[in-house]
């Protein structure tokens, strides 16, 4: 038809499975012709229903049978035929974007063919009277030309003819958008889809928020268990064998190295709080944040921070883990000599992006990444991995901040 009624938004292109997108408005001599051409194909269709759907009726009617079957299967790839050359009417004259890997079901296709034909032949009717109002028109100004029509009856007509016009717009505006919108339904997921699909992406990811976040636990506790508690442990041996030391020299060499490990009790201690939540990410923001992991980590780490406007609290928190977990990853598996991590601000999208110069083989499957990933999605982000074997690894996150 000559528009989409709001048929999809402006995009870049659809993705394998994502909703019906346009490229760019065509121009109305080629919407035009796409529409001229509809109304072919539309015959083509509903001569096809009558000469196939007739002559393969009392099979259809019976379809758990063998020959209804067979029926079943030539009528349908019939009907895909005429729907592949509706496909490509839409994409060629009015530069919609259809998801590549989409089938629709066989229902979908008759019911569309079915639409397709009705609402093609209707608007080949509405075409026809706005070219019979044209002449009439024309035959009309002949008779004011040859001064034959009265003014009276010259006004009658124009009202007439004004009304009509009205009435043919909106039928072509109407047919459009039914047009539009049935190749919508029947080329890409329908809106019920694109919903029980997003039902269960959000089941997914508190299902691995949850389990996230009880790795995380566990991890703390590991931290607790065989780091600190162990440490705290010697350190309340040292104190008691201080205690019942005899010499005074013995006892303040044990206070001494008690003291030393005290003070390497609040070194871990501070590093676990930190690994469960930065405070700097609180008071000082997420670059200050990262400028503390690359304090902490042993591989040199070059840092590029390019965010000129404030972000929301749980994007800077999950950007923050992006980076902690992948440096954290990169010193304890990859064997890297230097990280680079970038973080930028494009429009409403924060990208961070985190490479290592290791020997690669990261798996996704790992519980560090997993974690990164439900995080990551619980806030309709993508977290991407790349990481061959020999390297290098980049680990990129992109978080809606919207």
């Amino acid at each position: 038809m000559h528009g989409d009624g709001g048929s999809a938004g402006a995009g870049k292109g659809a993705g394998a499975d994502g909703p019906v997108t346009r490229t760019t408005v065509p121009s109305w001599p080629r919407r035009g012709f796409g529409t001229l051409l509809g109304c072919a194909t539309a015959l083509l269709g509903a001569l096809y229903f009558l000469v196939v759907g007739t002559a393969l009726g009392p099979f259809l009617l019976r379809p758990q049978t063998r020959a209804g079957a067979g029926a079943l299967a030539i009528l349908m790839a019939g009907a895909r035929r005429l729907v592949t050359v509706e496909r490509v009417r839409r994409s060629a004259f009015f530069g919609d974007l259809f998801p590549e890997h989409y089938e629709a079901s066989d229902r979908k296709v008759l019911r569309y063919l079915a639409v397709r034909s009705s609402t093609g032949l209707l608007c080949a009717v509405v075409l026809a009277l706005l070219v019979f109002g044209a002449v009439l028109a024309g035959i009309l100004a002949y008779g004011v030309g040859r001064g034959t029509l009265g003014w009276d009856e010259l006004l009658t007509q124009v009202l007439l003819g004004g009304v009509l016009l009205f009435l043919d717009v909106q039928g072509l505006y109407s047919l459009a958008a039914l047009d539009a919108r049935t190749a919508r339904e029947c080329f890409g997921p329908s809106e019920r889809e694109l919903l029980r699909r997003r039902i269960d992406e959000l089941a997914a990811s508190r299902a691995a928020v949850v389990e996230a976040v009880d790795a995380e636990r566990r991890r703390i506790e590991r931290d607790l268990h065989d780091g600190v508690q162990q440490r705290l442990v010697a350190l309340a041996m040292l104190i008691g064998r201080a205690r019942r030391g005899r010499h005074p020299e013995q006892a303040d060499a044990l206070l001494l190295q008690a003291h030393e490990e005290s003070q390497g009790v609040l070194t871990e201690l501070r590093e676990v709080a930190w690994r469960v939540y930065p405070s700097a990410l609180d008071n000082l923001g997420l670059e200050e944040a990262i400028g503390g992991v690359a304090e902490r980590s042993g591989i040199p780490l070059r840092t590029r921070f390019q965010v000129a406007a404030p972000l929301p609290r749980p994007v800077e928190t999950a950007a923050y883990f992006v980076v902690s977990e992948s440096v954290t990853n990169a010193a304890k598996h990859s064997s890297a000599s230097a990280i680079s991590v970038t973080v930028a601000l494009d429009g409403a999208r924060l990208t961070v992006r985190v490479e290592d110069d290791g020997t690669g083989g990261a798996r996704e499957t790992g519980t560090g990444l997993t974690g990164l990933r439900s995080r990551v999605a619980a806030l309709d982000g993508v977290l991407h991995i790349h990481s061959p074997l020999g390297g290098p690894t980049t680990i990129t996150a992109e978080l809606p901040c919207a």
